[in-house]
């Protein structure tokens, strides 16, 4: 983001609104991502393979990290097509020592790490007395230890040189449980707990380390495909859907400013939470009328795969897109208005400001 200048080529005066604009637009100027070491868990399919792609676009050196191999493989390919160079690093998060490894080999191979993106995660859909005790522990390792090992790890090889970034993909569901999805919610409220405490001590330290959050709305991924299901019919994203790009947009930009607590992503997560503050006992009551039935489809049966225990694309690419492209949506307008929050606040004042001068010449 370059800052305003005046056709003198100066920077613009101080305490005009072109230099309150500017100095704004300096206190977001992105971290450059070309040529820096990144690396995305869970980068084989859906939001990690979206995430990978745009990296690759930023001219990143993305390390690439999941289980299955053929979507691994495939994620690697489109990172060089986007412009930038991509490895593959197979690891399940759930093993500490199996990422700390992947770890040591991406610095050995790549170079320092420079920014840890976490966004792997696998879970069930099914009612809570559904799910036996070792699918939800297996949910539990994956989808929230997963976190705490890509953090230790990331920090491990970061602190020593003062300087890094995480990114942690997060979820409207990280601040409101919903039916069917009880393991998933419970390890996205634990991954947001766990950060704002990481976050803390990092700001006691005084370090150059930043750790930043991403909430997520429901997105089309390959999830609905792949994640087990004991529902009798196909699950889908809670309406409006959003495809996996503008998430991978959010996370990005997320990794370029990390200096902020979180963001949030679509319209939907920003309604989601300000009714979760103002009136979550009435968003119960919502839910348990309406959120069964608006997770399940009319026209699908379940497909049957499930990567809970092994990756669904050992074998075969399942990209980033799920199957309702049809009904989702490829750009979001709240999000720009989040990335870009300062300088429309400013805006809006100055055309206030503005409009109470013109009212008082007019009287």
């Amino acid at each position: 983001m370059t800052p305003q200048r005046t056709d003198a080529g100066s920077r613009a005066p101080a305490g005009s609104l072109a230099g309150a604009v500017a100095e704004t637009a300096e206190g977001l100027r992105p971290h450059d991502l070309r040529g820096k070491v990144v690396v995305v868990t869970g980068a084989s399919g859906g939001v990690g393979r979206a995430v990978v792609r745009e990296l690759g676009a930023k001219g990143a050196k993305v390390a690439l990290i999941a289980r299955g191999t053929t979507g691994l493989g495939a994620a690697a390919v489109d990172v060089g097509a986007a412009g930038g160079s991509g490895k593959v690093f197979e690891a399940d998060v759930a093993d500490y020592e199996q990422l700390r490894r992947a770890a040591e080999q991406i610095e050995a191979d790549m170079g320092p790490i420079d920014v840890w993106i976490n966004v792997a995660f696998s879970s069930v859909f099914a009612k809570f007395t559904d799910i036996t005790p070792e699918e939800y522990e297996r949910t539990t390792a994956v989808t929230y230890l997963g976190y705490v090992w890509g953090t230790k790890v990331a920090l491990d090889l970061m602190r020593p040189r003062g300087r890094g970034t995480i990114v942690q993909a997060g979820s409207a569901l990280s601040y409101r449980g919903i039916p069917l999805q009880s393991a998933y919610c419970g390890a996205k409220h634990a991954v947001k707990g766990f950060t704002e405490s990481v976050r803390t001590e990092l700001l006691a330290e005084g370090g150059d380390i930043k750790i930043t959050m991403v909430q997520l709305p429901a997105v089309n991924t390959p999830q609905f495909d792949w994640v087990l299901s004991k529902l009798r019919r196909h699950p889908q994203p809670v309406p409006p859907i959003y495809q996996p790009e503008v998430a991978a947009s959010g996370i990005v930009y997320a990794a370029e400013h990390p200096e902020r607590k979180e963001y949030w992503v679509g319209v939907t997560t920003a309604a989601t939470l300000v009714a979760q503050r103002i009136a979550p006992a009435l968003v119960d009551r919502y839910l348990a009328r309406t959120g069964t039935k608006s997770q399940v489809t009319d026209d699908k049966t379940p497909t049957g795969v499930a990567n809970l225990w092994e990756p669904a694309d050992e074998d075969k690419d399942y990209g980033a897109h799920g199957s309702f492209d049809r009904r989702s949506h490829a750009r979001s307008p709240q999000l720009w208005l989040s990335q870009h929050r300062r300088p429309v606040l400013l805006g809006l004042a100055a055309g206030a400001a503005a409009a109470a001068v013109f009212l008082r010449r007019g009287r």
